[in-house]
């Protein structure tokens, strides 16, 4: 994969969207995600448990963010182990086809799905491509008029007078573009890299080798995918904690960012706001404990 933006500050800020710089998550999933899943993939008899199950992997676990084909495969098998489920006599779809798709293709999204559907004929792959294709236009219908979260418009004029900045996000591309020029901050990144363009660690890493020191990359999310894909190429993470987002951006722009320019952030700073945003998502969900 390859970033299209020229290195022109000598630090580099990635940025990810949906439930981070925007207030966007629960309606996508909640909304959009989650109807279409119950409904495409036969879960009606057993909705109450999908929805609960699908919130989970998406919203409030260490799955948070990640990108919608491996969130809700977690979620279908997760519903597999549930006695409720199981009580019920559904059947459940195993998507062995999405599967092996999987695990030979990096950017899993709805316009590599299609194609590799087309060319195979491979019925699960057709039908979480009309699934994902589904998704996409109920989001571009449903989710319009939603701000970012309060901070990130003034955190990202602070950021863009010494950085570059890129929004690095496993949300479609399109709609990144639509969303953040519909509230006026696209004007502040050099890029917007969305699903197509690769994993978010695959997005650091090709910007990386413009000539970034690992110290002068921070990637900031609200997600552990987030802080994986920092830490994988040697950057910084500052996370935005669910359900506290206004105050993880206050926190940023009070002293993090300036922490982060003076050379101040990794270390003590870093582990601190990591081990808090840890406590956060548990890993195991509540109908376990």
């Amino acid at each position: 994969m390859t970033v299209t933006f020229s290195k022109t500050k000598d630090y580099l800020v990635g940025v990810d969207s949906d439930g981070c710089a925007f207030d966007s998550m629960e309606i996508k999933h909640k909304e959009c995600f989650i109807p279409n899943f119950i409904k495409y993939f036969g879960l009606q008899p057993v909705s109450r448990f999908a929805r609960e199950t699908a919130e989970f992997t998406n919203l409030y676990s260490t799955s948070r963010g990640a990108n919608r084909f491996v969130s809700y495969l977690m979620a279908i098998d997760m519903l597999k182990d549930r006695p409720e489920v199981e009580a019920r006599n559904v059947e459940l779809p195993q998507l062995h086809g999405l599967r092996d798709w999987m695990s030979r293709e990096s950017k899993l999204g709805t316009k590599t799905i299609k194609p590799e559907s087309e060319k195979t004929g491979d019925a699960d792959l057709k039908l979480c491509y009309e699934w994902s294709a589904k998704v996409d236009e109920t989001v571009a219908d449903m989710v319009t008029g939603v701000p970012p979260f309060p901070g990130v418009k003034s955190a990202l004029e602070k950021m863009k007078e010494k950085a570059d900045v890129i929004v690095c996000s496993a949300t479609p591309t399109g709609a990144l573009e639509t969303e953040w020029a519909e509230h006026d901050i696209s004007q502040y990144v050099a890029e917007i890299c969305g699903q197509e363009a690769g994993n978010k660690t695959e997005i650091l890493t090709a910007s990386k080798a413009l000539g970034y020191e690992p110290d002068k990359m921070l990637m900031i999310g609200d997600a552990p995918g987030d802080m994986k894909a920092a830490l994988a190429v040697g950057a910084c993470f500052y996370p935005i904690n669910p359900g506290h987002e206004e105050a993880s951006w206050e926190r940023f722009n009070n002293e993090a960012l300036d922490k982060f320019f003076a050379g101040e952030f990794r270390g003590a700073y870093m582990d601190k706001v990591i081990a808090e945003f840890e406590t956060y998502l548990p890993e195991q969900p509540p109908w376990k404990k």
